[in-house]
């Protein structure tokens, strides 16, 4: 390992992860937004949070997580992080908490960011790229989960305080994809695939039921605008 590239990484997925809280900050700005505009923002930024997290299953996760692992075992990690979740998603709703948008974006975060570290090691430019799309993404993701969280009735102050201990777990995740899952491509590959499962099975039952509104053809394009940021990425990359 070159130290240089370690100290690349950090650096990369701080800068990648500070777009978690800024879309908290984001969401807190929301209140100078004229009431006749927000409505149609929020629906949105939540339909461009979704077709973000789309366009990482589709073009990100699931293409490298495959390309690690035998099929059967692919398909079946990505079968089992659906299930997991489905679970997880249950047992929150018993307790009366709504998180699927915050639960979503860390299952999008850190698999991208262990592969950003792995990437390091040998393309600095497709991961510059790399933490520059990440950090695109967490900020319509940290907007829809912050918003999410405050109605579910944690107060701004505590969902901020968490959105800013997210900020380091980027750089941990990307220091365990550089240090050891960059010779371990397998575990890597299950990563990927469990949480895209994961992620589609939260899409579905949680984050797409909230972007409908009624006479309004803005939410639609907000869910393609997404999905062309992570596919003008997948194709920048090669």
């Amino acid at each position: 390992m070159i130290p240089d590239d370690f100290s690349a990484a950090m650096i990369l997925a701080t800068l990648a992860g500070l777009s978690v809280p800024a879309g908290g900050a984001l969401a807190l700005a929301e209140k100078w937004v004229p009431k006749s505009y927000d409505e149609g923002l929020r629906h949105f930024l939540v339909a461009f949070g979704g077709g973000a997290l789309i366009s990482a299953i589709a073009l990100v996760l699931v293409p490298e997580g495959s390309d690690r692992l035998p099929a059967m075992w692919a398909v079946g990690l990505f079968g089992l992080g659906g299930l997991v979740f489905l679970m997880v998603d249950r047992a929150l709703a018993r307790r009366g908490s709504h998180a699927a948008q915050f639960l979503a974006m860390l299952l999008d975060y850190l698999p991208e960011a262990m592969a950003l570290g792995a990437l390091l090691t040998g393309a600095l430019d497709v991961a510059i790229l790399m933490a520059a799309l990440i950090a695109l993404q967490n900020l319509p993701e940290g907007f829809n989960a912050f918003r999410e969280m405050r109605e579910s009735g944690m107060s701004s102050g505590r969902v901020m305080v968490l959105f800013l201990f997210m900020v380091p777990v980027g750089p941990a995740a990307a220091a365990l994809g550089m240090l050891v899952l960059e010779g371990m491509p397998e575990v890597l590959g299950a990563v990927m695939m469990f949480s895209s499962g994961g992620i589609l099975y939260l899409l579905f039952q949680d984050v797409a039921p909230q972007v409908p509104l009624k006479h309004s053809w803005v939410p639609p394009i907000g869910a393609v605008a997404g999905f062309m940021l992570g596919l003008a990425g997948h194709l920048m990359t090669g």
